[in-house]
């Protein structure tokens, strides 16, 4: 699910990075908000709360949220550099970096709060929106722009517009391709519900507290490690068969 692109890329591979990615988003988002009174996995709040404070002159107060702004940017940025500075590499999945950088601080938020007390709680979200923009970068990139996981604004807006042109089969006749669309938007929502119902139940009734992020990152981690796995599988499975179909071949001669 992590290594197919372009038109290799199916409904299938796309359903199962959305699950996988949406689920984490879900356990960040509500764990950020739990732990500090702010969002997480997306910035439209935060750019109309800083409007808010520069038009009111308080540009010192903005500051903030012009930050978190800049870290989901900055984080986005920085996942599609290292994509497209490591993409000729063929030996190398481009989409492991990013994925290991978002698990790491994951896991070191959700560790050092336990050594830690954390003073400087912007700081933390700075690298939470700056871990969410990551992972909204490269899946954006490797579904070609149709999975995105860290928020539900536009989601909500297309599976509205998809379900709308269901009624019109005239002017819309692909309709697998759209009860495709439907359907993967219907499942990133689900499990970025599901995601965040499971982070509010560990973070308030398990208290975990902040190392409920470990717990995202290490669905990541196994999400990513299997597909590594499942992938030199399936190219070992490939190598053997050539070599038995080469080996008949020369046995028939």
């Amino acid at each position: 699910m992590f290594r197919h692109q372009g038109k290799s890329r199916t409904l299938k591979h796309n359903l199962r990075i959305a699950t996988v990615l949406s689920f984490v988003a879900g356990i960040v988002n509500v764990t950020g908000f739990l732990s500090f009174k702010e969002l997480t996995t997306n910035v439209t709040g935060h750019f109309a709360l800083f409007i808010y404070d520069v038009a009111n002159f308080k540009f010192w107060k903005g500051t903030i949220y012009f930050l978190y702004i800049f870290s989901f940017l900055f984080g986005s940025f920085l996942s599609s550099l290292l994509i497209e500075k490591y993409r000729g590499n063929r030996k190398i999945n481009v989409f492991v970096l990013p994925t290991i950088i978002e698990s790491l601080i994951l896991i070191a938020i959700g560790l050092s709060s336990n050594f830690f007390e954390i003073k400087s709680p912007n700081v933390i979200v700075c690298l939470l929106l700056f871990a969410m923009g990551l992972q909204n970068s490269f899946v954006t990139k490797i579904s070609n722009a149709v999975v995105r996981t860290t928020h539900l604004t536009g989601l909500f807006t297309d599976l509205g517009i998809d379900i709308s042109q269901l009624f019109f089969p005239k002017s819309y006749p692909q309709r697998e391709k759209l009860k495709a669309n439907i359907k993967l938007r219907i499942y990133i929502i689900s499990f970025f519900f599901a995601g965040g119902l499971l982070g509010g139940l560990l973070y308030s009734t398990a208290d975990l507290k902040l190392n409920t992020l470990i717990i995202g990152a290490v669905i990541l981690l196994i999400s990513l490690f299997y597909d590594d796995f499942r992938y030199k599988l399936i190219k070992t499975k490939r190598k053997y068969n050539y070599k038995k179909r080469a080996r008949k071949k020369l046995s028939n001669k």
